[in-house]
C-alpha cells in the first residue's frame, strides 16, 4: 500500500517532531482561535505522543473558573473526536506512516492536553508474524 499523501514526510527525527508539534498547534489555533502556549512531541517506534500546554479560550477559562470544568473537558473531547481525521493527517504527513489509533486526554489544572497516536507497524504487528501490508486500508 502506497499512499501519495505520505510520500513527503520530513527527513530527520527532529524535523518529524517539529512537524508534529507545529501541525497540532496550528490545527488547534485554527479551530479554537488560539493554540497551546507550549508543545512537545515524542516519537518512538509505533508511538507518537504530543503534550500541549496552555490554550484554553476565554470562554473555556470562564467556565473553568465558574466550576464548570467537566463541560469544558467534555466539549474538548467531542471536538477531538470530530476532528480525528485532521489530527491523524498531521501525524501521517509528518511520519509517513498510517495512524491506527488516536486517543486524547485533557486536564484543567494545570492546563494541558495529551494526544497519543499508534502508528501502523513497519514490519510486524504486536510481535506476531503479520506483515503491516496485510492490515486493512483505512481509506
Amino acid at each position: 500500500m502506497n499512499r501519495p499523501d505520505l510520500q513527503s514526510a520530513p527527513d530527520t527525527h527532529g524535523d518529524v517532531l517539529t512537524a508534529i508539534s507545529d501541525g497540532l498547534v496550528a490545527l488547534l489555533k485554527e479551530y479554537y482561535g488560539r493554540g497551546p502556549t507550549r508543545a512537545k512531541a515524542y516519537y518512538q517506534d509505533d508511538l507518537v505522543v504530543c503534550l500541549l500546554r496552555g490554550g484554553f479560550t476565554r470562554v473555556e477559562q470562564t467556565l473553568l473558573d465558574g466550576g464548570r470544568g467537566t463541560a469544558v473537558i467534555d466539549q474538548r473531547m467531542e471536538f477531538q473526536e470530530l476532528m480525528r481525521s485532521r489530527f491523524e493527517s498531521v501525524i501521517e504527513r509528518a511520519t509517513g506512516r498510517r495512524v491506527l489509533g488516536f486517543m486524547s486526554g485533557n486536564q484543567q489544572d494545570p492546563d494541558m492536553m495529551c494526544e497519543v497516536f499508534i502508528l501502523a507497524p513497519t514490519d510486524l504487528v504486536d510481535g506476531h508474524d503479520v506483515p503491516a501490508s496485510s492490515l486493512p486500508d483505512s481509506g
